[in-house]
């Protein structure tokens, strides 16, 4: 699963594309923990517009970069969030955690 990067100030973008599922979730949380150590951003946000499945595995990415953002007194945004990903994270009740736009 391909993450592209970009980074302004002290924020970083991190576009996701392809599926999130069991197979790919640990390569993302791990690229993105990478990043995140790396670059160490006050404000991280997600674009998801390029994904075209997600399952529960999905929130764990989601929550593991909030559990890294946290730990860096940093923000999380999910953004460009498709239909179907959006169902799996308003049915887990992520919007709660983390700022979904």
């Amino acid at each position: 699963m391909p993450v592209t990067v970009t980074e302004q100030g002290n924020s970083l973008t991190a576009a996701l594309s392809g599926e999130i599922d069991h197979h790919g979730a640990r390569t993302v949380m791990n690229e993105l923990g990478e990043l995140i150590a790396a670059r160490l951003p006050r404000h991280l946000v997600l674009d998801l517009s390029g994904v075209t499945f997600m399952d529960s595995s999905g929130i764990a990415v989601l929550l593991r970069a909030l559990r890294e953002m946290d730990r860096l007194g940093g923000s999380l945004r999910v953004t460009a969030i498709p239909t179907q990903a959006r169902r799996v994270l308003d049915a887990a009740g992520v919007g709660r955690l983390i700022t979904l736009d």
